[in-house]
């Protein structure tokens, strides 16, 4: 009848028949029927010129032999895993001469994702697209006005077509009325939207630039073409929809004195978006957004954010 044993330990009756061979110096053959486990463990050996007897290894020699086979399968799972490391280490660690042929890039820091940028921009030889909401270009000094015309006049004059997508609060700030009249030579191309997405750079059609946390101060640099791809037909469809800077947006105030900007701030107000989130969305500081909410207040009769609410949904406004 065969016997299961563990390949890598001894069964009770192989533990005291190898004790007994240890007093003894020898053991039958026979009697190691029932331990098998002896002899696959070379605990037992042949006793020379007589087959029926086996005697004992020496216990610090057959500990030797076990262990050695241990020690060499830990060694090289050692080396395995060490290499894994360094390659991970090696994904992880990206340095600038890597990040240029990444897919995805992530900078941290807002000096960091400038100088990526700056240099992408410099780079750049056929076309440049932008999303710009509202936010920062509308505190502008005049130095980081000079340092952007040049650079967009030097884009120009490497014969890179620009076309930008902004806010419609854009057409109301002299800093960048000013900064557009400068540059009515360039060939840029500018239209706005009433509310627009997060900030969208592409350059060349394969590269492009997301924030990636809504304080701006982690961007990643996209080089997947499938994803640019995709980013370049969002930029499309907003341009489309965009009103050209030459034009004046359309008027779609109502009979009871709320204009375009107030109604779309009612209605993102019903959706439960907070002041913050709007003025974001709309391109405009929370102060300005507030004082549109006082005017549709007074404009409704309404004493309060709730009833504010439900007198927008009664009047039949946001249905319009």
């Amino acid at each position: 009848m065969a016997h299961p044993h563990h390949s890598t330990g001894l069964c009770d009756a192989g533990r005291k028949l190898y004790a007994s061979a240890l007093r003894s110096g020898r053991v039958s053959h026979e009697a190691t029927m029932t331990a098998p486990c002896l002899l696959d463990l070379e605990l037992l050996r042949p006793e020379p010129g007589d087959a029926q007897w086996l005697a004992p290894t020496p216990p610090t020699q057959a500990l030797a032999g076990l262990v050695e086979p241990l020690e060499r399968e830990l060694s090289e799972h050692r080396l395995f895993a060490a290499a894994l490391a360094d390659t991970v280490e090696q994904l992880t660690t990206l340095g600038p001469e890597d990040s240029a042929t990444a897919a995805f890039t992530v900078w941290r820091g807002k000096e960091r994702i400038d100088n990526a940028l700056v240099q992408a921009l410099e780079d750049c030889t056929q076309e440049f697209l932008a999303i710009q909401p509202a936010g920062g270009r509308t505190n502008w000094n005049a130095a980081t006005m000079r340092t952007t015309t040049r650079r967009v006049r030097r884009m120009s004059e490497r014969g890179v077509s620009q076309r930008t997508v902004y806010n419609h609060t854009y057409r109301h700030h002299p800093a960048m009325l000013v900064y557009l009249d400068e540059l009515s030579d360039t060939g840029l191309q500018v239209r706005t939207l009433e509310e627009i997405p997060e900030r969208l750079l592409i350059l060349d059609r394969r590269i492009a630039f997301v924030p990636a946390q809504p304080d701006r101060e982690v961007a990643m640099e996209i080089r997947h073409p499938g994803l640019v791809w995709y980013l370049l037909a969002f930029f499309e469809r907003f341009w489309e929809l965009g009103v050209p800077w030459e034009h004046q947006p359309p008027d779609h105030d109502t009979p009871e004195g709320i204009t375009a900007v107030q109604l779309k701030i009612a209605r993102l107000l019903v959706d439960g978006h907070l002041d913050g989130a709007i003025a974001r969305r709309l391109g405009m500081n929370v102060r300005t957004c507030r004082a549109h909410i006082a005017k549709l207040s007074a404009a409704l009769g309404s004493d309060s954010r709730t009833q504010l609410g439900y007198l927008m949904a009664r009047s039949g406004l946001l249905e319009e």
